[in-house]
């Protein structure tokens, strides 16, 4: 587990935005962050799904970029970005869904823009911040996910821009890309009832197992690792 190999004095207590904290792989992270005593500000458009002293839930509308900008005033404290969560909707030329796209756009890149505009400046102030973006290795292209492959695309353009800004101020800013991932998304009926392809070691990729890299990432063992696109895929990513 790469939580073993953290300095758990050095992670806990670190103040971490995650976003999409109440399913899927945000609730994961936000969970597994917990359980290193790092504290969670949970942001989410539905009720939180967890409790304790060190969750502090915030409902929030990505999509609503004012909402967006108000939580994370209220956050500026933060030591740590996660945007985790995200839609999706699919569609083929011809057929596209123009409202799914615009909806997918804000929820992953515009929220992850304004998050990050107001919270990293004050982490490279202190000399010391992390983010981490939840891409998709559906970034890479896929047939019928072209609107949804290009918000996800456009998280790696961003972290690499980012990254070389503040590199230099202790903040580092990196995405992990999961191939298929056994959350509820998969029962999503936007999927069109087409079945997500299994990576070649034979299974879904589980939400903790992204949790488990995730907190590495935040933690100071990480430190030399900024601008990546990191895959989670179980072997997806290689040539067949």
């Amino acid at each position: 587990m790469w939580s073993e190999v953290l300095d758990r004095d050095a992670i806990r207590g670190l103040h971490v935005v995650v976003t999409g904290s109440s399913s899927g792989i945000g609730c994961a992270i936000a969970e597994r962050l917990l359980a290193l005593d790092c504290v969670v500000h949970g942001f989410d458009r539905i009720p939180a799904t967890i409790a304790g002293p060190q969750f502090h839930p915030h409902t929030v509308e990505l999509a609503d970029g004012a909402q967006t900008i108000a939580a994370a005033r209220a956050c500026a404290h933060a030591d740590a970005l996660v945007h985790a969560a995200g839609t999706l909707r699919v569609g083929t030329l011809g057929t596209l869904d123009h409202a799914g796209g615009e909806l997918m756009w804000r929820v992953h890149v515009d929220a992850a823009a304004r998050l990050a505009d107001a919270l990293v400046p004050a982490m490279a102030e202190r000399g010391r911040g992390r983010v981490v973006l939840v891409g998709s290795r559906v970034a890479q292209g896929m047939p019928g996910r072209g609107q949804y492959a290009a918000t996800k695309a456009a998280l790696v353009a961003l972290a690499r821009s980012w990254a070389r800004e503040v590199a230099p101020k202790g903040v580092t800013i990196n995405v992990v890309s999961p191939a298929a991932t056994a959350t509820a998304m998969l029962d999503d009926p936007a999927r069109s009832g087409r079945a997500p392809r299994l990576p070649p070691m034979g299974r879904l990729i589980d939400p903790a197992e992204i949790a488990e890299l995730v907190a590495f990432l935040l933690s100071p063992a990480a430190v030399a690792i900024t601008g990546q696109d990191i895959a989670i895929c179980g072997g997806a990513s290689l040539p067949s």
